[in-house]
């Protein structure tokens, strides 16, 4: 008997890297216009960014509906799997309320779990249950030490541009453009399940700056658990600038950390430009 572990795009977790890790990520739908595209599948990050800064308006995701929860739980519980599924938080999006639902087929064979995140933070928990799989832990461990460890999971992230923030009615237009004259650069956190403001900076050195401070000020970093960075738009520019400055925060672990490519869910509002770190802090 196998553990399926499955998850959704809004982890950002490519697509070959699921195989890699042996794990299945079910795309989410994003819609520019009339077109509709799969997250991850038929959407890659390039091509969503190169859209994203062409179009007048911002594309929408649409949650994942249970029947296609139920399509994935079956196959894996007919080859006589047992099932870990996570999904992103249920503060932002209804796909867990749809796993859940799907999960309510299956007898106790699907075990469904809000990480409470999405993007990279999302990330790194799955890739944690990877691990713990890896290691040989039954479903229901795994279950039982993710939803313990999943409270320590952090992501920070500085956003290059408050205009995407704008588009989405995230903040008023007035605000965007006091903070577009003053190279505002607003740094953002993941609480209780939704986006939340840490602080605003001045320019980009000093949003750097906050995401080092940030991560020393919360505990600092678990280096035996997963952690990632990622960068949204067409250029790491600014992260591998990031990366530089703060080395001393990663000791030897500074060119083992995975890079990865912020998608839709959160690429919408963030736009091209935004650097963010995800990590367990030490409990």
């Amino acid at each position: 008997m196998a553990i399926r572990i499955i998850t959704d795009s809004a982890s950002d977790i490519p697509q070959d890297k699921a195989k890699e890790w042996g794990i299945t990520v079910i795309p989410l739908k994003v819609r520019f216009g009339e077109e509709e595209f799969l997250d991850g599948v038929t959407l890659t990050s390039d091509m969503f960014y190169s859209r994203l800064v062409e179009s007048d308006e911002l594309p929408k995701t649409s949650q994942i509906p249970p029947f296609e929860f139920e399509e994935e739980f079956r196959k894996a519980v007919e080859a006589g799997d047992d099932v870990i599924c996570m999904t992103l938080s249920s503060g932002v999006s209804g796909c867990y309320q749809s796993a859940c639902i799907a999960a309510d087929e299956f007898d106790g064979k699907v075990r469904v779990i809000d990480t409470m995140q999405f993007c990279i933070s999302e990330y790194i928990i799955v890739q944690r249950a990877v691990q713990l799989r890896d290691e040989g832990k039954s479903a229901d461990e795994i279950t039982r030490i993710i939803e313990k460890e999943k409270k320590f999971a952090r992501v920070i992230s500085v956003f290059d541009t408050l205009e995407y923030l704008k588009m989405g009615g995230r903040i008023s237009s007035a605000a965007a453009m006091a903070g577009g004259i003053l190279s505002i650069k607003p740094v953002v956190t993941i609480e209780n399940g939704v986006v939340a403001v840490v602080g605003k900076a001045r320019g980009s050195k000093n949003g750097n700056n906050m995401l080092i401070q940030y991560i020393d000020k919360h505990g600092g970093i678990d280096y035996d658990k997963p952690m990632c960075l990622a960068y949204s738009g067409l250029s790491d520019e600014f992260l591998l600038k990031y990366k530089e400055d703060s080395k001393h925060l990663y000791v030897d672990y500074v060119d083992d950390i995975p890079i990865e490519h912020v998608g839709a869910t959160i690429g919408t509002y963030a736009g091209p430009g935004a650097i963010a770190c995800a990590y367990f802090h030490k409990n």
